[in-house]
């Protein structure tokens, strides 16, 4: 069995709350040309990684306390099915990415049901593995910040995100789940101005390309639908060539002048 574990500088990647915590993951695999490849991409990107060239006892992966596995099932033998529902059973929370050959539909149905995360074939390009382990580990770390997480107040909107919904007066906002996740990110900035490339890259979790209105379209669903159910306020402020600010500020509507009537005029004194 090979052990190599590395620690490059650099930062995480961010998710939509802000940086994460450090990414630490292992590799059990025999295909030394991937290995190669994917570790010196781990190493530019600052993620801690280990390599493992042969079977691991589901206790050794506990230990090593890791964010996710990826794992050609292949290494692990007749017993590989039998080891993945353990390791799944034991560690729960733990990513897990399936790398692996040629697979049937019935396999990789199997993998996913026994807890896998993702299920990926082979040959595949190392920056993909990256990006799915990636998203993995953020829709898991999503989900157990959002468990615990506090509902959030703002003017009329109550932000839950254990349910992934936004209510005034108990009235749900009907929210998509991308409209759930971009006023959680704006409303999660406290005032700060958020750019619209920076808004896409944490939703989505890609650069975005030139010309791509994506962004703007979905502030503008969430506007109206703010609107709809909370009209005294307004939520979402636009900074022009810049981005989006969420900040509640009461409407303050402006009594316009009635044109049609003369001013009023003082009554004569009485004749006596």
């Amino acid at each position: 069995m090979t052990d190599r574990i590395t620690a490059a500088e650099g930062a995480a990647p961010s998710g939509p709350g802000g940086p994460t915590q450090a990414m630490r993951i292992a590799v059990l695999d025999r295909d030394s040309g991937f290995i190669q490849v994917l570790s010196k991409r781990l190493d530019r990107i600052g993620w801690e990684h280990r390599v493992l060239g042969g079977p691991v006892p589901v206790d050794a992966i506990v230990s090593m306390r890791l964010s996710a596995l990826v794992v050609d099932l292949a290494v692990m033998g007749p017993q590989a099915w039998e080891w993945l529902e353990r390791l799944c059973g034991a560690l729960p929370e733990l990513g897990i990415v399936v790398c692996t050959g040629p697979s049937t539909v019935a396999q990789r149905v199997r993998g996913l049901r026994l807890g896998a995360d993702d299920w990926i074939t082979k040959p595949c390009h190392p920056e993909e593995a990256i990006a799915r382990v990636g998203s993995v580990v953020r829709r898991r770390r999503q989900a157990n910040g959002r468990a615990t997480a506090e509902p959030r107040q703002a003017g009329e909107v109550e932000i839950r995100s254990d349910r992934f919904q936004a209510f005034v007066a108990g009235e749900s906002l009907d929210l998509t789940r991308r409209e759930f996740e971009l006023i959680e990110l704006l409303a999660a900035a406290e005032g700060r101005v958020l750019e619209r490339e920076e808004i896409y890259s944490r939703l989505w979790g890609y650069s975005m390309v030139r010309g791509d209105r994506s962004v703007d379209v979905f502030v503008r669903k969430l506007r109206a639908k703010l609107e709809l159910v909370s009209p005294g306020w307004r939520y979402v402020h636009t900074h022009f060539g810049v981005g989006y600010r969420f900040a509640p500020e009461p409407v303050v509507e402006v009594a316009e002048p009635d044109r049609g009537r003369s001013p009023a005029r003082e009554p004569y004194a009485a004749i006596r």
